[in-house]
């Protein structure tokens, strides 16, 4: 049986390692509808640190699938918006979410897909 790792690196593990981040699938969920506050992307992650957001959202920027934008206004304005990178794990989000309507969201039908 072939390997079907890639070589070096599995692209699978390597997408799950960015995914399989606690609140990243939720991050990128909510940024898909466009640019978000800080204070509005910890309303929606209820649960979440200041903290343990600033560091998802920092990571997330350094591995290029979020951009954050200071605007120089008083007070000042921070929003952090999806790059292309970023853009491209939407169709794995909306399956995911498809599949917590399908299978586990309570009172939902079970689809078979």
């Amino acid at each position: 049986m072939g390997d079907v790792h890639d070589s070096g690196c599995c692209s699978v593990a390597a997408c799950a390692e960015i995914l399989g981040a606690k609140w990243t699938a939720v991050l990128v969920h909510d940024l898909s509808e466009g640019p978000r506050r800080f204070s509005e992307l910890e309303h929606s992650c209820r649960g979440i640190s200041p903290r343990a957001l600033l560091e998802r959202l920092r990571a997330l920027e350094q591995e290029g699938i979020l951009v954050r934008r200071s605007y120089e206004e008083s007070p000042p304005r921070v929003e952090y918006e999806l790059t292309a990178k970023g853009d491209g794990l939407l169709p794995i989000i909306e399956e995911m979410r498809r599949f917590g309507h399908a299978w586990l969201v309570a009172g939902e039908p079970l689809l078979r897909l």
